[in-house]
């Protein structure tokens, strides 16, 4: 192997890829109607208090319409959900056309067959260079068992 300093964001990506990643949906119930985006950076933060963080991009037209609605939720996609990945990746489209979803607890959309949700509360942001950092309270929260996740490495769907 041999090190460059080479940091052009192509090359960053190139080698950040090769850290396999889930990918989740974030949703929110908010007054114009349901709401959400496509997430790779979701992590857990923290066991006790229960926190999650992830990290959506500062020209993110959603993550401003979630972090209004207050609270939100990680939708865990299964590897059968690839299409919806997409789906909430495009910008400008009705993301929850054909889409079915229940209501959380605290009435965020979770996506029918999700592998696991997540219900949320804003409890922070943070700087992060051209993503912002959230962090958020745990609520509520389920998973699957008869299920495969989706994930993402070096640029594909694994």
């Amino acid at each position: 192997m041999t090190a460059t300093s080479d940091l052009a964001p192509r090359r960053l990506r190139d080698i950040f890829g090769n850290f396999a990643s889930g990918l989740t949906v974030i949703t929110s119930s908010t007054p114009e109607g349901p709401a959400g985006f496509t997430c790779q950076s979701f992590a857990a933060l923290s066991l006790e208090p229960a926190l999650v963080t992830f990290s959506p991009a500062r020209t993110s037209t959603t993550w401003p319409v979630l972090r209004e609605a207050g609270s939100f939720a990680v939708n865990i996609l299964p590897a059968e959900h690839q299409h919806l990945a997409g789906q909430f990746a495009r910008s400008g489209a009705d993301k929850f056309a054909g889409v079915g979803h229940t209501a959380s607890p605290l009435g965020n959309p979770i996506l029918d067959n999700a592998l696991a949700w997540i219900d949320c509360e804003l409890q922070a942001e943070h700087d992060g260079g051209d993503h912002t950092i959230v962090v958020a309270a745990v609520r509520h929260l389920s998973a699957r068992q008869d299920a495969e996740p989706l994930v993402f490495f070096k640029g594909r769907y694994a």
